[in-house]
């Protein structure tokens, strides 16, 4: 029993304690607290990172290669509606969205020893719609080996809605053997040209290799079938995939055996020409045959030689060309309206986009 008398109060060691006890269970809530906000943040996606317009990249990415342009809307982020690559890739049997239709792809592809064809692949394996290649799919050679060992693991997991286009890489197997045996459809009487409807629109694909398949011009058996086909569509537009530009801003540069293909195409009232070949990206405004502004009449030129191999580098810009870049792997995402389409360039990282709209002729 205490001797303490009634009322009076504990002594200073006994009132230390006491609050001592308390403050250590404040503390300890108050790291609890902490503790359990800091897993939450970093439990949390990253917030978006935000925009800019003019040319797309980021200020620590322009030690890296090149990119110039004008006119053109950039982001940091993929466009709405595109996958990142970090995104989770959805079933590779992706079937056309309802509504219009898509077309995505690009050129220069897959190489057994570099790791950015399966990073395009994952953007595919997000995006419905139709694939289209742009020459140069399986490198070394265009081997069977070549397509099965390099292409098929990444790209070849859209193999059933691709349709391609060779390339002079392709062209390394005599006939086009490994192309042919991996795609057998894609030729019109065995001549490795073709052409299909997709909605609205009508897609013509050409082979750019021109001397090894009797060549390019208006006389040559491709040059025959060009003409006829074009005279035969009635579609409401016209777009064209073959593998060699012929206006480029890239280390290739202008591509001259092509320009029969643009006569036609021009003559025709077509609208949209897709190649690859240069190891970049580049935009060009709409131009006639000879590489002249024509915004009433003119084919508006993508490059898009992203699709997996090293990147390139620029030479001195071409006239009308709006928009290069060689920053980042990716793929164009064309929405084919009923008399216009929308473009929307698809990067593997986020250090630009390039996005727009225009009208059919």
């Amino acid at each position: 029993m205490s001797d303490r008398p009634a009322g009076e109060r504990p002594s200073s060691s006994a009132s230390s304690a006491a609050r001592t006890v308390i403050l250590g269970i404040v503390v300890f809530g108050a790291t609890l607290i902490l503790l359990l906000g800091l897993t939450d943040v970093a439990s949390r996606p990253p917030a978006a990172s935000g925009t800019a317009t003019g040319v797309g990249p980021t200020p620590s990415a322009r030690s890296g290669p090149s990119a110039s342009g004008g006119g053109a809307s950039a982001s940091a982020s993929p466009p709405a509606g595109a996958s990142s690559a970090a995104s989770p890739p959805a079933s590779s049997s992706a079937s056309l969205a309802a509504g219009d239709p898509v077309l995505v792809g690009a050129g220069n592809i897959a190489d057994c020893g570099q790791a950015d064809a399966a990073a395009t692949a994952r953007l595919l394996d997000g995006i419905g719609g139709t694939v289209f290649t742009a020459g140069d799919n399986a490198f070394p050679d265009g081997s069977s080996v070549a397509y099965r060992d390099c292409y098929g693991p990444t790209w070849g997991r859209q193999a059933a809605r691709t349709r391609p286009a060779p390339g002079d890489v392709d062209w390394g197997t005599a006939h086009l053997a490994g192309y042919l045996g991996t795609f057998p459809k894609a030729s019109t009487d065995g001549h490795p040209w073709y052409g299909y409807d997709l909605g609205t629109w009508h897609v013509i694909v050409l082979d750019s290799d021109c001397a090894k398949v009797g060549g390019c011009g208006p006389d040559s058996a491709q040059g025959r079938w060009l003409a006829t086909n074009l005279a035969a569509t009635k579609a409401s537009c016209t777009l064209a995939v073959w593998h060699h530009p012929r206006f480029s801003s890239g280390r290739g540069g202008d591509v001259a055996a092509v320009a029969p293909f643009w006569d036609a195409l021009y003559a025709a009232g077509a609208d949209v020409v897709i190649n690859a070949h240069d190891a970049d990206y580049e935009r060009f405004a709409p131009q006639d045959p000879a590489g002249h502004a024509d915004r009433d009449r003119g084919l508006r030129e993508f490059v898009v030689g992203t699709g997996g191999t090293p990147l390139g580098t620029f030479q001195t810009p071409r006239p009308n060309s709006e928009l290069r870049v060689s920053l980042a792997h990716g793929v164009l995402k064309l929405v084919l309206h009923k008399g216009s389409f929308d473009w929307t360039f698809v990067p593997t990282e986020d250090l630009f986009a390039d996005h727009g709209t225009a009208t059919c002729h």
